[in-house]
């Protein structure tokens, strides 16, 4: 479990280091056990207000592919850093005219085991065509669960962050 202390170590890091312009604002420094997920806002193409809504959407596909491929070299030097630091990997992401695009990204392989009314629900999803086999099905409930719970898993980090002082201040610390 990572902490919130640890988590504020890491953003106020990549807040010191990141070359001064990188982004017009970093927007979101996350943290897990594998990976830490670094997202900044860069500008939006200027394009007339006659401009399509096809036409603006390929604007912004331009400017990540151009923003991308130009600090390519500062990013992984960056990330060398960071991964040496904080032993996880870094990955990147901007946004850009309120659309998220992340970069390369670590995709862990997780196990577990379900019984037949939880393999049943995510058989369901296939068949419906949501997902093409158990693992997407499983990673799609996990997303829907972080899109409809946040109020309540944020809670639920504060009360382990509460452990983990509690621990750290036991007889073994």
């Amino acid at each position: 479990m990572i902490t919130n202390e640890q988590r504020d170590e890491v953003r106020g890091w990549f807040a010191g280091r990141l070359p001064e312009g990188l982004f017009a604002e970093l927007v979101d420094v996350a943290v897990d056990r594998e990976e830490i997920t670094v997202v900044g806002r860069i500008p939006e193409p200027e394009l007339g207000p006659d401009a399509s809504a096809t036409e603006r959407e390929a604007a912004r596909e331009g400017r990540v592919s151009e923003f991308r491929e130009r600090t390519r070299a500062e990013r992984m030097e960056v990330a060398r850093e960071a991964e040496r630091r904080f032993r996880r990997k870094a990955s990147w992401g901007v946004e850009c005219g309120g659309t998220r695009t992340l970069f390369t990204h670590v995709a862990a392989p997780v196990m577990t085991r379900l019984r037949q009314p939880e393999r049943q629900v995510l058989d369901i999803l296939i068949a419906g065509g949501v997902a093409r086999s158990r693992s997407e099905a499983l990673a799609w409930c996990v997303r829907l669960v972080q899109r409809n719970a946040d109020g309540w898993l944020s809670e639920l980090r504060e009360s382990l962050d509460q452990v983990q002082r509690v621990r750290s201040q036991g007889p073994d610390a």
